[in-house]
């Protein structure tokens, strides 16, 4: 287990100037996984200001005093160090009302939520492991330090992180802690919606959050009642295999991991229960599901206050995921000039991932290989595709007597005769179809 550089100077400081220190939580559990870990956090037997006495030669930030944390600047690197503590009484189901320092590890290590989060390290002590963490990392093991009720009443986000955790790195949840997260799951109504959203970004984002999202629906639904009816809706279809919630968690556990991917395909079938009716043939119809999707879609990001950015991305690609886009260049450029690369690129992500969780004989559809594919050589070729690409602009068709919002209409007509054919984008052919627009006009 080996530490960078300034962290491993931070510890030798603190350890210079007679207090223990040492690496914890997060990161030591990464690096027993093997992992690298993204940031270190230091524990101390020092106490606030005596670490900051420590650094004084330092840039240090008094991160969270009352709580003894302070972040020390060293080499450009933000290092957090906080004291060994206890945590008092929790009254919100979310933060303790005081913490005490104290000099025992042990005492700080027994306060956390899971053992594989409770041990600590230091290159000349290493490990230090009263929870039995670094066997539970090992064995694939989720377990709350202590009583399992307890930490969950301490704080009710803890049930989301364990099935985060769960999530990211395949380990189970272990017996009487997964008991506990199921009786215990109304304590997430407690929660902030921002830091439910973080989590529940985490979890999709996982490489386990089929089986995950599957075990534990009932809880997600304290917060996500919407999904609840997704279990056991069935698709009597030629194109579905599957329940509308099992056709998610596969088209989820098929998409790229990124946060806006996964929203997006975690929602994009959300309305089907809402949509869906059996006709006389046994036939199940989801009629203008896309649009009751997108609009469940809003309602929860909206509910979970989402970034207005994240929301509208998410919304619109819900709601043109059933689009059917012709793998012809003209279209694919009519489209991109409609939406952009961007959006087109990740439409065709979501649509890949829907179609892998159909029916095998609809789970490779060519046209979607073929869009990508013209795609990348449009992108190459970088042809005219959008008004900014036009050799006019709205200012010569002014110069030509055209004004108001005619202005942006005959624009756009111009780029659709562009789009066809390339080699009309230079000025004097596109300034003589305006004219010849124009001229048309007053004739008529």
């Amino acid at each position: 287990m080996t530490l960078p550089k300034n962290v491993i100077k931070v510890i030798d400081i603190l350890s210079g100037n007679g207090y223990e220190a040492y690496v914890v939580g997060g990161s030591v559990r990464d690096m027993i996984m093997g992992k690298t870990p993204s940031d270190y956090d230091i524990t101390t037997s020092a106490l606030p200001e005596q670490t900051k006495e420590c650094f004084k030669d330092y840039t240090v930030v008094e991160t969270g005093l009352k709580h003894g944390t302070v972040t020390v600047v060293m080499g450009g690197e933000n290092i957090e160090i906080t004291t060994y503590r206890v945590d008092g009484e929790y009254l919100d189901n979310r933060r303790p009302e005081y913490v005490s320092f104290t000099r025992s590890l042990y005492e700080d290590l027994k306060r956390r939520d899971f053992t594989i989060n409770a041990v600590a390290f230091s290159p000349k002590t290493g490990i230090i492991d009263p929870m039995g963490g670094a066997n539970d990392i090992k064995n694939g093991v989720i377990r709350c330090v202590g009583d399992a009720d307890r930490r969950f009443n301490e704080d009710g986000l803890r049930i989301l992180r364990a099935i985060r955790f769960a999530a990211q790195t395949g380990f189970e949840i272990e017996k009487d802690t997964a008991r506990s997260i199921r009786e215990n799951k109304n304590l997430i109504k407690n929660i902030s919606a921002e830091r439910i959203f973080v989590e529940l970004k985490k979890l999709l984002c996982g490489g386990f959050a089929h089986r995950v999202i599957s075990e534990y629906l009932e809880v997600l639904g304290v917060f996500l009642p919407e999904v609840l009816p997704m279990a056991g809706f069935e698709q009597n279809t030629k194109y579905h295999y599957c329940d509308v919630l099992e056709h998610t968690l596969t088209a989820l556990e098929n998409s790229e991991d990124d946060e806006i991917t996964r929203l997006a395909v975690f929602l994009h079938d959300i309305g089907k229960p809402t949509a869906g009716y059996t006709d006389e043939n046994g036939v199940t119809h989801f009629m203008g599901h896309e649009e009751i999707s997108r609009k469940i879609a809003r309602d929860i990001l909206s509910r979970l206050k989402s970034d207005n950015e994240t929301k509208a991305k998410v919304c619109k690609l819900i709601e043109f995921h059933g689009e059917n886009i012709s793998p012809t260049e003209l279209e694919i450029k009519k489209f991109i000039s409609e939406h952009g690369f961007d959006f087109t690129k990740q439409l065709l992500k979501i649509k890949k991932a829907d179609a892998s969780a159909k029916a095998e004989e609809y789970r490779n559809p060519p046209e979607i290989t073929e869009a990508e594919e013209i795609i990348s050589r449009l992108e190459t070729r970088k042809e005219p595709i959008f008004l900014s690409d036009l050799e006019v602009s709205g200012s010569d068709l002014i110069m030509l007597g055209i004004s108001g919002k005619r202005v942006g209409e005959i624009l756009k007509r111009l780029l659709g005769a562009v789009l066809e054919d390339k080699h009309q984008n230079n000025r004097e052919t596109i300034l003589a179809m305006a004219e010849e627009i124009i001229k048309n006009e007053t004739d008529e």
